[in-house]
């Protein structure tokens, strides 16, 4: 044996422990990255989860009055007169022609809000078509929206005005 040199095994694990050390570390950072990528994912998911049910089935939505008054233009007899028994409703006209978007405004009026649809009907009746103008206010008891009118403008020749809720 010579004097500076160390027994072949000892500098071995020494270089061992600081490679696994460093390894270590390199795994710690791409473990965190990865953590950190599926709770954006999750934040995200339950992000969209949020707005859809919210969409979908808050009383407030656009959708949901939409549909409401839809019901009660198809359920109310002098619409039925006017227009026949099948009653469809749409929107207005997309550029590629479809009619899926219903027209509406929200706004707040004396600290409670307001919301205004527009949106059509046709019925089985040929040619005939209308206008439905809907209108809710916010209760600021419940916090849910009330109808304050629904009234449709038939489009068609003889033109009038079909009052289905009124409660200004």
């Amino acid at each position: 044996m010579s004097g500076g040199k160390l027994p072949a095994g000892k500098g071995d694990a020494k270089e061992e422990t600081l490679l696994s050390a460093a390894q270590k570390v390199k795994e710690a950072g791409r473990d965190f990255t990865y953590f950190i990528v599926v709770l954006v994912g999750i934040g995200v998911t339950g992000g969209l989860f949020y707005v859809i049910f919210k969409e979908l089935f808050s009383s407030s939505s656009p959708s949901k009055i939409y549909g409401d008054a839809l019901e009660k233009c198809r359920s109310h007899p002098e619409i039925i007169g006017v227009f026949g028994e099948s009653i469809k409703g749409y929107g207005e006209a997309t550029r590629r022609g479809r009619r899926q978007f219903v027209s509406h405004i929200e706004y707040v009026k004396d600290g409670l809000k307001h919301m205004r649809l527009k949106f059509y009907i046709e019925g089985s009746e040929s040619g005939k078509r209308g206008t439905v103008h809907v209108e809710v206010k916010e209760n600021p008891e419940t916090g849910r929206f009330e109808v304050r009118y629904i009234f449709v403008d038939v489009d068609t020749y003889p033109r009038r005005t079909i009052i289905i809720e009124d409660n200004r």
